[in-house]
């Protein structure tokens, strides 16, 4: 493979290891070389040939903030989800989300490639076929810079249908405006809901019975 150097470089690879074997001074070897003193004291001083990185040392995003960063990736982590299912997933809850914009984090992250679950991986067990309407919901936590946040998460085992919400604290309240968030962005009717998260299980629980209280057609909340 040829060599790759930087797009405005005047020396190649072997230009500089020869200035960095050389014993002679800055001005011969830039008079023989044709180069600037500048440029053969900056590779006398190195230890390699190659171009340094360029770029910020620590690579963030310039469209999402820290916590919203923070929620792709939980989001991502927890669901396994494809691309695009992400991204029109998270798009109610960061409006500003393009698609590059999200492979960008996910690339920086170095989740932008789903776990190959094949080879000596056990394989995943299929859920069984559920008409469209059954919901699994969970929380995730989301650790950034300010704090901990906690990310509700909302799946539908068949249409892959995701609604997510991104709140301060994981209580009895938040998990109840959650379901009726939920309830509301999800365009059919939500016939089942299961969760393994007792906060989940309790606010559905006591969500469920009020909507049958409004003797408007209700849900059955599973475990």
């Amino acid at each position: 493979m040829g060599q790759v150097r930087h797009g405005s470089a005047t020396t190649t690879h072997a230009v500089r290891a020869a200035i960095q074997r050389s014993q002679a001074s800055l001005a011969t070897l830039s008079r023989e070389l044709g180069v600037n003193p500048k440029t053969v004291a900056k590779w006398r001083k190195r230890a390699t040939v190659e171009d340094m990185k360029t770029g910020p040392k620590a690579p963030h995003s310039t469209t999402l903030s820290e916590a919203e960063e923070a929620m792709v990736v939980a989001f991502r982590r927890h669901t396994l989800l494809p691309l695009d299912d992400c991204l029109y997933a998270l798009q109610p809850s960061i409006p500003h989300l393009t698609r590059s914009a999200l492979h960008r984090c996910l690339q920086r992250h170095g989740i932008s490639r789903l776990p190959d679950v094949e080879g000596d991986k056990p394989k995943r067990q299929r859920f069984k076929r559920y008409p469209i309407g059954f919901f699994h919901i969970d929380i995730a936590e989301v650790q950034t810079a300010e704090g901990k946040l906690y990310l509700f998460v909302g799946i539908d085992r068949t249409s892959k249908f995701a609604v997510t919400q991104l709140v301060d604290k994981a209580d009895r309240r938040t998990a109840w405006e959650f379901l009726e968030h939920l309830l509301k962005a999800v365009p059919y009717r939500i016939h089942t809901i299961l969760t393994d998260n007792v906060l989940c299980r309790e606010a559905a629980v006591g969500f469920g019975q009020q909507i049958s209280k409004r003797r408007q057609p209700s849900a059955r909340y599973a475990i």
